[in-house]
Order: C-alpha cells, then sequence, then structure tokens
C-alpha cells in the first residue's frame, strides 16, 4: 500500500467521518515526550505490549494504515513473541514493502525504553492493564489499551490520573463506539425521538459475574515466564486455558480466548468483558459518560442486577429478546435495539438500515492514530473507559457483597460503606506496587 498524501486523506476522512459530532467531550490538545518527532515524521511507530489472540487482530487492523509502522512487541511467552514477527514480516510482504527490524522483548519495561517506538497497544490480561499503561505514560508512549479499561476501579483513577499529567493520547478498545449502529442509536435517544427514558436493558451474558478460580494445576510450558503472567496477583497456578498455548510448526493459534476472564481472581467475567461494550453504550446512550450510577442492586431470583442513576432512569442486566449481548433503551415512545451487526426500532423517525461496512469497526484503529498525529482526545478517552469500567466492577463488587450498595460518581467511593470501599482495589503481592 503506497503511503501517499491520497492514502493519507484516506485514512484519515474515513476517521472523522465516523466520528465527528458524536461525542460531547472537547477535543484536548497536549504533547508527550514523543509529540514533536510524530508529528514530524507524520508516521507512528508501534510496539505492541501482550501478543496473544487478541492482539493479532489488532496487529492486521493497525497495519492496515499507511501511516503506521510496527517495530516492537514484548511478551512473556516466546513462542508468541515468535508468531508476531512472523506476522508482522506477513503483512509487510503483502504489501510489497521491506519489513522494518522488530525488536522483541520478554520484559515490556524494555520496550518502553526503546526510543524507536512512539506508540503502544496493550493487549495483556486485565490485571496488567494499568500498571503496563502507567509505565507508558511516564516513558512518553501514546497507548491504546484493550477494554475494560482496568482491573480496580481504584487502578483506573491513578490511570486518569498518569495520562492526564503526561499528556498521553490514551485510546479505549471500546470499539463498537466507531460502528454506525450503534452511533445512531445514541444519537436518537439522546436527540428525544424515543422521548422521555424510563429504563435500558443490558444483556451482557449469562453468567455475568466471575467465578472462584476453579481450574486444575497443570506444569508450565518451556518458554512461559509464569511468575511474570501472575504479576500482581496472589500465587495462582497454571492452567492452559489462562494462557492458551499455540504452535508454529506446523500453525495452530489459539483455540479459545484467555480463561482469565471468568475466574474472580484473575478477571471480572462477562459483567467487564462483554460490560466494557454493552454497559458503555448504555450509559453513553444515557448521557453518564464520565459520570455513573448512584445505586447498585445486586440480581435475585426475582430481579436482575439493577442500577439506578440520579436521573431516574433504571439499567437491568439481564438477556432480552433473543439473548444476543446488546442494549435495549425504552422511552414513551417506544424502543430502540441495538446490537453487533444489528438495529432495530418501532418507532418511525429513528430506522435506518446498516450496510457491513457501517457496523464494522475498522475506523476505531484508525481514529487512534488520527489523534496522535493531531494530539487530541480519541472518541472513547480515558475517563469514559474508567467510567463504564467502572460501573461494571459495581456491579460484580454488589454481587459479592450480596447486598445493595450507595455510589458516589464525582467521590468516586461508596457512600459511609467501609467494608464495600475495602473492595476499590486489592493489596498486591510480589513486590508490585500501583502509583
Amino acid at each position: 500500500m503506497s503511503k501517499s498524501s491520497f492514502s493519507r486523506r484516506k485514512f484519515l476522512s474515513t476517521s472523522l467521518l465516523t466520528t465527528v459530532g458524536l461525542s460531547s467531550i472537547p477535543a484536548m490538545t497536549f504533547a508527550n515526550a514523543s509529540s514533536s518527532k510524530i508529528i514530524d515524521s507524520g508516521q507512528v511507530r508501534l510496539g505492541f505490549i501482550g501478543v496473544g489472540r487478541q492482539a493479532m487482530g489488532l496487529l492486521n487492523n493497525m497495519m492496515k494504515n499507511p501511516l503506521v509502522e510496527v517495530v516492537a512487541g514484548a511478551d512473556i511467552y516466546k513462542i508468541k513473541l515468535e508468531r508476531f514477527k512472523q506476522r508482522v514480516a506477513k503483512n509487510y510482504q503483502e504489501r510489497n514493502q521491506e519489513s522494518p527490524a522488530v525488536s522483541l522483548y520478554d520484559d515490556y519495561k524494555k520496550l518502553l525504553e526503546n526510543p524507536e517506538v512512539d506508540a503502544v497497544v496493550i493487549a495483556s490480561p486485565d490485571h496488567w492493564h494499568a500498571l503496563m499503561a502507567i509505565d507508558a505514560c511516564h516513558a512518553g508512549k501514546d497507548i491504546y489499551l484493550e477494554k475494560p479499561l482496568t482491573f480496580t476501579i481504584k487502578e483506573g483513577q491513578e490511570l486518569v490520573k498518569a495520562v492526564r499529567s503526561n499528556g498521553t493520547v490514551l485510546a479505549v478498545g471500546s470499539m463498537q463506539r466507531s460502528g454506525a449502529n450503534f452511533q445512531h442509536a445514541v444519537r436518537m435517544v439522546q436527540k428525544g425521538n424515543l422521548g422521555k427514558i424510563s429504563e435500558v436493558l443490558v444483556n451482557v451474558g449469562t453468567p455475568a459475574n466471575p467465578k472462584p478460580y476453579d481450574l486444575p494445576a497443570q506444569p508450565v510450558p518451556e518458554g512461559l515466564d509464569w511468575n511474570s503472567w501472575v504479576g500482581p496477583l496472589p500465587d495462582i497456578h497454571y492452567n492452559e486455558e489462562l494462557n492458551p498455548p499455540i504452535s508454529l510448526n506446523p500453525e495452530e493459534n489459539e483455540k479459545m480466548w484467555g480463561a482469565w476472564r471468568w475466574y474472580q481472581e484473575t478477571g471480572g467475567g462477562l459483567m467487564t468483558d462483554w460490560g466494557a461494550h454493552m454497559v458503555d453504550i448504555a450509559q453513553w446512550g444515557l448521557g453518564m459518560d464520565r459520570n455513573g450510577p448512584s445505586e447498585i442492586i445486586p440480581a435475585s431470583d426475582s430481579n436482575p442486577l439493577t442500577y439506578y442513576y440520579s436521573n431516574g432512569i433504571k439499567m437491568h442486566i439481564t438477556p432480552f429478546d433473543e439473548g444476543r449481548q446488546g442494549v435495549k433503551f425504552f422511552g414513551e415512545k417506544g424502543w430502540i435495539k441495538v446490537s453487533r451487526g444489528q438495529y432495530d426500532t418501532n418507532v418511525a423517525s429513528c430506522e435506518r438500515k446498516f450496510s457491513n461496512e457501517e457496523t464494522s469497526f475498522g475506523a476505531h484503529h484508525v481514529d487512534f492514530i488520527d489523534s496522535i498525529l493531531k494530539r487530541k482526545d480519541p472518541v472513547v478517552p480515558v475517563e469514559i473507559g474508567h467510567s463504564t469500567c467502572t460501573a461494571c466492577t459495581l456491579g460484580n463488587i454488589a454481587a459479592k457483597l450480596g447486598r445493595p450498595l450507595k455510589w458516589d460518581p464525582n467521590t468516586q467511593e461508596f457512600i459511609d460503606d467501609f467494608e464495600a470501599n475495602t473492595q476499590l482495589h486489592y493489596v498486591y503481592q510480589n513486590g508490585y506496587s500501583l502509583g
């Protein structure tokens, strides 16, 4: 693919057409240690931290952009680093371009020290998100960070501070915000086409909350630094479902997503995995970005997990209709339902059809690069990622404690509830610290 000015205009216009006018967040201009160099070159040199299954999809999408050069990767599993290097070379070969030298690291901090890296894509397990992203901020690197933003609410608070104090461009991987069907649904709700909103249903899948870690211990495979994978967590024994194995000859990729997502000790379950997408759309539509619920009622035998917002709207975490993960807004005039690749409504003024291209998420990754070059906030900046992640984590905390909770979105603390406030973070182990 040519790096011509035409290609540059084409990619940037794709981003702008998708995101213009849809966010109430004002653009912020800032600079970090790499910004002048990036602006002068018109090119962004990316390093990848965590090169498992999710990173492979991000790699393919990022490398479609002629303004991107992939120069480094870091992981604690040697065979996945080798696959990463081969995938980068293959992408350049398919573009009839010479592949740059790709530096490989078994320690992400060494990658952050590389002056040839302008920005990083972080696709590690959730419990590493905050530490890696905060370190990247201090190293002067811009960041694309997978969702959910962080593992704990306290981590999110500290990451927001690090992003803003270092002038970092941080884009959250909540790519549904770049899908035209989700954008249209939110626009119709916010314009009042449904009338006053009374409630919203959010399906994240079942069971929503994580379960205790119950996988049997297995021998750690050669080339995997398991202690580094565990990091700040209390001792977790290895099972291949947490870090699925691959092979290169013959090539056999992961057969599953990393199961760390589904366990209390290592993830937030479907509540944070799919909630980071669907709760995100719900709060966006309700005008609750950078805000959040004021009360959380855990699920019971007769009622789903329910959030109450200060504007009187209720959000229920529950399957609806055909059971597909999605969001359904209810107003005085009718409803709008939206999910991956789908959109439906019973209100004539809200009707619209979408092509497959319009509901894809490629523009989300273009927006990240565009934001770096223009030194502005991306379509999903850190504060929005944090408010969404917080809402999801609040649901898990309510389920764990088994009682209603009062939350103050401004102070980001539970109201007069010492026990609940102890759940905002956990004690890091193995010598790690936050901040």
